[in-house]
């Protein structure tokens, strides 16, 4: 399992000639980095003089970012399996129609399972964005910067994933399929700039002197 390497030996891997884990297992690892970080922030604010009336929010919030770190170091490695679920069946046989049929039926649908994975990865990193937005706003303001690189790493993992499923949809031929993610895609897209745009623009505004 890669969520179980060390740190080195996972950046090794990623650095070698294989095709996995790449980008779309990338974007999973920085929306986990983002949850972790998140939750520190969170933590740093509990039971602290002059955060009481933040307690409620920010032990709430370290339930949904814990939730989302198992899941997105679940993701770093089920993103992996889905493409190498598409390279295996790029390798079935091909010798006469039927199998030929049978391997391009084959193809289509780990494609579209490639493309779900990182949209799932999409999906909850800009969800949690809007838990690091009230972490930044109302926890520790001395971890606010941490909050913001969370942020940022949410973001990545957004745009990370997105990148991902779309050049997943170029393979496939159900047109309904591939509009509905690409419509919900752009959202996401959308979406995730503009909270990440507001949270830096507050910030670096306060952190002027």
């Amino acid at each position: 399992m890669l969520a179980d390497l060390t740190v080195k030996d996972f950046l090794d891997k990623v650095a070698c000639s294989d095709p996995v884990p790449g980008g779309g297992s990338i974007a999973a690892l920085d929306g986990a980095l983002a949850s972790a970080l998140s939750t520190m922030v969170a933590r740093l604010t509990v039971g602290k003089k002059g955060y009481e009336a933040s307690e409620e929010v920010m032990q709430h919030a370290q339930t949904i970012t814990l939730r989302l770190l198992d899941e997105f170091i679940a993701l770093i490695d089920k993103d992996s399996a889905a493409y190498n679920e598409v390279f295996a069946c790029f390798k079935l046989p091909k010798t006469t129609d039927e199998e030929n049929a049978a391997r391009s039926a084959a193809i289509q649908e780990a494609t579209k399972q490639a493309a779900l994975v990182p949209l799932e990865v999409a999906r909850k990193a800009l969800d949690m964005m809007s838990v690091i937005a009230d972490v930044a706003r109302l926890g520790n303001r001395n971890a606010v910067t941490d909050a913001c690189v969370a942020m940022m790493s949410a973001r990545s993992a957004v745009l990370g994933a997105l990148l991902n499923v779309r050049i997943n949809l170029g393979s496939l031929k159900d047109r309904d399929f591939v509009l509905q993610l690409q419509t919900e895609a752009d959202t996401i897209e959308q979406t995730a700039c503009r909270r990440e745009k507001e949270l830096l623009d507050a910030v670096n505004q306060d952190l002027r002197v």
